[in-house]
């Protein structure tokens, strides 16, 4: 394990949630005064001092995973905000992967290649059989590899990959990823590789909600990579990656509400007559926007912050 997360040794686990405020799911705070609340209860008691805003309304505004794909995953999209609208349900979700570790030769699929129609994409992946009367509904059937309509990029450790709502993605096998996101939970599944489980079921497909909700005007190939400094800058958050040596120090101005994902490295974290917490390489802190401090870095470590 990379990172050393305490999970069953007999389970397959292929994500874990490291900052949630969803309806299901919600992070704990480890530590200090607030120790065993979960995140969203400690903001909504104390929103000026976490988030700047005494009127804020929840959820916590990013939801950070780590994802082990030794697979390749299934191709998925999630809507933006005008097409939960249009559908009437649904969150928008727009992310972007962080690439921890990649197997050599490791790939992703992310947006459709040049000329992609949405005719073209739906052709691979259904066919209509003929209605034998009017009440007949429409079947369904995966054919062909809808992922040979997407950009296939080799990846490696180091590089942030943007995927705004509406594109088109899928993981491939290899690869530990950091992924920062809108705090959704809304996946259209279009296309699983033909798998089924051990009863011989597929997986549910989204065909129709996929379809409506894919950028059929957009390429693939016009989606940045990024590998330092400013790595994502959206309305919805901003990543920057950071490098401190060993020894060297960070100040945490007050002003802003931070979320720090450690990559390498360890050290710990001081404010005034607080207890100094230590922080270590696969863990994600929230820095409150009324907190003063500093990073004290042990150790080489790389970091990426994020702010909204």
């Amino acid at each position: 394990m990379v990172f050393g997360k305490d999970i069953p040794a007999d389970e397959k686990i292929g994500e874990s949630w490291e900052v949630a405020d969803l309806p299901d799911d919600k992070s704990v705070i480890i530590n200090g005064e607030l120790a065993g609340q979960t995140l969203g209860s400690a903001i909504e008691e104390y929103p000026k001092e976490i988030m700047g805003d005494e009127n804020f309304q929840g959820p916590f505004p990013l939801l950070i995973k780590f994802l082990d794909a030794e697979d390749i995953l299934s191709v998925q999209v999630h809507p933006d905000e005008q097409t939960c609208r249009k559908m009437g349900k649904g969150q928008p979700k727009t992310e972007c992967w962080y690439i921890l570790y990649a197997a050599p030769g490791s790939v992703i699929y992310k947006g459709l290649k040049k000329g992609v129609t949405k005719e073209k994409f739906a052709e691979a992946t259904y066919h209509r059989l003929p209605a034998r009367d009017t009440t007949a509904k429409m079947a369904v059937v995966p054919e062909g590899n809808v992922a040979e309509l997407l950009v296939k990029v080799p990846v490696k450790a180091g590089q942030c990959h943007f995927l705004p709502a509406g594109t088109a993605h899928s993981i491939g096998a290899g690869l530990l990823i950091a992924e920062i996101q809108t705090p959704s939970d809304t996946t259209y599944r279009v296309f699983d590789f033909n798998r089924v489980d051990d009863a011989g079921k597929p997986r549910q497909l989204h065909i129709e909600e996929a379809l409506q909700s894919i950028h059929f005007d957009e390429c693939g190939d016009n989606l940045p990579i990024t590998t330092i400094g400013r790595l994502v800058d959206t309305e919805s958050f901003k990543i920057d990656k950071g490098r401190q040596g060993r020894n060297s120090e960070v100040l945490l101005s007050p002003g802003k509400m931070k979320t720090l994902i450690i990559l390498t490295g360890f050290g710990i974290i001081l404010a005034g007559k607080a207890n100094p917490v230590e922080f270590k390489a696969g863990e994600c802190i929230v820095v409150p926007w009324a907190y003063e401090g500093a990073m004290r870095f042990a150790d080489d470590t790389q970091y990426l912050t994020v702010t909204i």
